[in-house]
């Protein structure tokens, strides 16, 4: 494997930070760090590790301990109260990262380690702020890969953008520091990412296939991600609900106008019914529809006024190369620790 050239502050390699959240990972976690680890190491970068176990039901927080264990230097490990979501666990583990450049990657092995090295030149040749690894095909079963046509397709309509994002992903600190003043529950990381810089890359990276499990993600967790994302960064479907309202209520005058058309020049002989149905459907459907979308802002706009955690931390395994004041510093409104460091 060719070693990166990127140099760093003072002409040093810079540092690493790969932060991967991790749910149900029991199968695949301990594998996804040893491939990070050779190919870092390889690379002669220096590097850290953050796990953030996203409150998984099985017995994840143990293999952590013993990948910690093992490598009590470079991981960190971080156990949140519940399951908060990836975006949200990924914003904790992001509160804890000291490196020059932060990777994210999935625990799943389907991000192979082995590209971490192409991310890196890329960010440094394209000069960007953020570079997605987006995969040459997605190894996903049909439904996922539908939900997440979906959230790309809004992300490109809400940002106007050709950028495809990706959970691989590299950022540098300084659009990371922008992005860690959100401290809201609806967290998506490549909005806020989007709404801090233009300068976001993408290259072509491998995708894996699932070896063991199953995503996280189902169709309809995908299709929450999407209306958090439509609701927290844009008003377009509050737009498209009025443009809706004004295209219906011209159709609306223009068919009145036909009708009383029709009747003046005696057309109408025997008042029906059906046009009248069939206008009470459109007008009532559309004002359900409108009233949801009002409500999706307002419910949000309600948790998030009620300072709905964004995550809430249980416990937390340090690195021990530093003393490492990131774990209670790193902690904000956003969050409650109740740390039992061991």
């Amino acid at each position: 494997m060719a070693e990166t050239t990127l140099v760093g502050q003072n002409g040093m390699k810079p540092y690493l930070s790969v932060v991967i959240p991790v749910y149900c990972g029991v199968n695949t976690v301990q594998q996804v760090v040893e491939g990070v680890t050779r190919i870092l190491t390889e690379a002669g970068i220096g590097f850290e590790i953050i796990l953030v176990d996203d409150g998984s039901p099985d017995a994840t927080w143990s293999v952590l301990h013993h990948v910690h264990r093992e490598r009590p230097n470079l991981i960190k490990a971080i156990r949140l109260m519940r399951n908060f979501g990836q975006h949200n666990a990924i914003m904790c583990g992001l509160r804890h990262a000291r490196g020059d450049y932060i990777i994210t990657m999935d625990d799943d092995g389907q991000h192979p380690p082995e590209e971490i090295p192409k991310l890196l030149r890329a960010i440094e040749e394209t000069g960007a702020d953020v570079v997605y690894g987006v995969p040459r095909q997605r190894n996903h079963a049909p439904w996922r890969n539908l939900g997440s046509w979906i959230v790309v397709s809004f992300y490109k309509l809400v940002f106007r953008t050709r950028v495809t994002p990706s959970a691989f992903r590299i950022m540098r600190r300084q659009v990371v520091e922008a992005i860690l003043s959100y401290d809201l529950n609806y967290t998506y990381i490549d909005g806020l990412l989007a709404w801090n810089t233009d300068r976001i890359a993408q290259i072509e990276v491998e995708h894996r296939p699932r070896k063991v499990g199953r995503s996280g993600y189902n169709f309809a967790k995908l299709f929450t991600l999407a209306m958090n994302l439509f609701t927290n960064f844009s008003l377009l479907p509050l737009q498209i609900v009025s443009a809706s309202g004004i295209a219906v209520a011209f159709a609306g005058l223009v068919l009145g106008l036909y009708y009383f058309v029709q009747k003046i020049v005696g057309n109408i002989a025997v008042p029906g019914y059906a046009s009248l149905i069939v206008a009470v459907l459109i007008l009532g459907g559309l004002q359900l529809l409108a009233l949801g979308i009002i409500g999706e802002y307002l419910g949000r706009i309600h948790l998030n006024i009620n300072k709905q955690p964004q995550y809430t931390i249980r416990e937390s395994l340090p690195s021990l190369s530093t003393s490492d004041n990131t774990i209670s510093e790193a902690n904000n409104s956003s969050s409650s620790l109740d740390t039992n460091n061991t």
